[in-house]
């Protein structure tokens, strides 16, 4: 199964974080599942340390490029068709990062991982 992942269950998947759920983390760690990362997870974490919101156990593109590596996550690259549905998208909730996973969702008819429920109204199917 083809899956998308939301920041936090990137992070939390990474850091072995208790907020995580276990059906999150069985979804993440099963080998037959192929978990995509979205360049807005690395932007928003990227613009989180700036603020002094996030820290991270190394240097920024040093953990991400390892992370991403040595989990096999594959980038789902932004192309125009997956920013076209914000175009159109309610605005259930107005964080700009979660708006462009629905979106990337919405195009490619995966899952997204996530714990956040106001994603519910929206047209993806919402895993966790």
């Amino acid at each position: 199964m083809r899956l998308l992942l939301d920041t936090h269950a990137f992070l939390w998947f990474i850091l072995d974080e208790p907020p995580l759920s276990s059906a999150a983390r069985s979804f993440i760690a099963d080998p037959n599942n192929e978990i995509n990362v979205s360049p807005a997870t690395y932007w928003e974490i990227a613009i989180k340390i700036r603020l002094d919101k996030y820290k991270l156990p190394e240097p920024f593109q040093e953990f991400m490029e390892r992370q991403i590596a040595i989990n096999r996550f594959n980038i789902l690259h932004l192309e125009p068709r997956h920013v076209a549905p914000l175009t159109t998208l309610p605005l259930h909730h107005k964080d700009p990062f979660d708006r462009l996973l629905v979106a990337q969702a919405m195009v490619e008819q995966i899952p997204l991982v996530s714990n956040d429920s106001v994603l519910d109204a929206d047209p993806i199917q919402r895993l966790w």
